[in-house]
């Protein structure tokens, strides 16, 4: 290129003839041109990489064949939008080791991932690697449902942002309803039983002897730990564990939701249902069709996109699950937007959430304006699912609300928590210890579990 100099106009001789007379000035001059060699010299390196963002993400599939494509296009827009490029990884598939390896990098300060896709019962055990979203998001539509939010703020920090959620639906025959004789599906646990018991009973006598009323996941696991929140909650006998950390299991309406439970086994539910995962239920009802109702989770963007290859799915409707005492509730899932502290692209990590949050605005505001699918029908569905509310089959009443797990006041010893309430209200429905013995001892390993450092 020359000597950069002169491309100031300077000439590098006057420099050399001045040094002997005036050694001040030589230094000067040394000086000027050492700056304006590194400028220019500068001007000239390799143009600077944009920033890109590295986004673990659990809903992105390892295959690539069965990838979402939207979400590509999204983080394309995102790009085109701002300049900012984003590496877009999948997690692990199942949600134990989604949470280890996001563990572990926090905790090793990895500084990415830069954004985390994380599950609505990892905020507590995560909060402290996490940014405080609050002041970023307060211009961001909120969702309705106040336990949503709640759920994410981890003392007065919002940790992370719902993003896409699930709740707890029951989901019934619709064929088999008109059937019998009923109009609507059961909006109480009181009529869940009755219409399971008559639907089952008539289809058993029409030849299907292994069909059954109700179906849902019993496995000594967190799918049970989500039915019998519902159970619990519906009953009026609190959240496990309180905001205050107090724990609440061993009382009277507790008691006689877990009853309640036990008595459907071998009666309305399958014994075998104590070994259901969450498929085990879904391939009864939806596949084999050997169920009139079942216990399942829905979200917006399934009710979007129905599975239309399940069998039944052009004989079903959803609605929110069933109450008692009057509170219908149905168990909070899905996944929240994180940032991580420990990213050095914080700024473009925030807005890459507000974008992701703004499209999926955008989404559902199309959902509600466009016409849905018929299928499944829709009856009295939770209110968390906004997209939809004005596109049912209503007979007038409020659906269901969320109610979260109490994973952010539990923290990291939500799995003890959970683990726990599952065996002993496993025991319980086996028939193996008496249901008063197993609240109050429940009750005390909980709170000792509450109690240690």
């Amino acid at each position: 290129m020359g000597n950069p100099l002169s491309y100031l106009g300077y000439d590098v001789g006057v420099f050399s003839r001045r040094r002997l007379r005036h050694p001040t000035i030589h230094r000067n001059a040394v000086a000027v041109l050492v700056c304006v060699t590194a400028f220019l010299i500068g001007c000239h390196q390799a143009p600077i990489e944009p920033i890109t963002l590295t986004f673990l993400d659990p809903e992105w599939s390892h295959d690539s064949r069965e990838r979402d494509a939207s979400h590509e296009a999204v983080l394309a827009d995102f790009t085109k939008e701002t300049g900012i490029r984003v590496t877009h990884l999948p997690g692990p598939e199942n949600a134990s080791a989604q949470l280890g390896l996001t563990e572990s990098l926090l905790k090793k300060g990895a500084a990415t991932p830069d954004v985390y896709g994380i599950d609505v019962i990892w905020p507590g055990m995560l909060s402290e690697y996490l940014v405080d979203l609050k002041p970023y998001v307060l211009a961001e539509p909120q969702p309705n449902d106040p336990e949503l939010i709640a759920n994410y703020t981890v003392k007065g920090r919002l940790v992370a942002m719902p993003y896409h959620s699930n709740v707890g639906a029951l989901h019934y025959r619709t064929d088999l309803l008109e059937k019998y004789g009923y109009r609507e599906p059961p909006r109480t646990l009181d009529e869940l039983e009755k219409m399971a018991t008559r639907i089952q009973a008539g289809e058993r006598a029409n030849g299907q002897k292994d069909f059954w009323g109700y179906v849902w996941p019993g496995a000594a696991g967190e799918g049970l730990f989500c039915d019998a929140l519902e159970w619990q909650v519906a009953e009026g006998g609190g959240h496990v564990v309180e905001a205050d950390g107090e724990v609440s299991v061993n009382n009277p309406n507790t008691i006689r939701a877990w009853k309640r439970a036990a008595r459907w086994i071998g009666t309305i539910s399958p014994p075998a249902v104590l070994s259901y995962q969450e498929w085990d239920s879904s391939n009864a009802f939806w596949t084999s069709g050997r169920a009139a109702f079942q216990r399942g989770w829905e979200s917006d963007y399934f009710i979007a996109n129905p599975v239309l290859a399940y069998p039944f799915n052009d004989r079903a409707g959803m609605t929110s699950m069933p109450g008692a005492k009057g509170a219908r509730v149905g168990t909070l899932g899905g996944l929240g937007l994180a940032v991580s502290r420990l990213s050095i692209h914080q700024t473009e990590a925030i807005a890459l959430v507000r974008f992701l949050l703004k499209k999926e605005a955008e989404l559902d505001h199309q959902r509600a304006t466009s016409t849905a699918p018929k299928s499944p029908v829709r009856f009295e569905i939770p209110t968390i699912l906004t997209a939809y509310i004005h596109q049912q089959e209503t007979g007038g009443v409020a659906g269901a609300r969320v109610v979260a797990r109490p994973s952010t006041v539990t923290g990291d010893k939500y799995s003890a928590v959970s683990s726990a309430y599952v065996q002993t209200l496993h025991s319980v429905l086996e028939r193996k210890v008496d249901v008063e013995t197993a609240a109050a001892s429940l009750q005390k390993q909980l709170s000792q579990i509450m109690a240690s450092q």
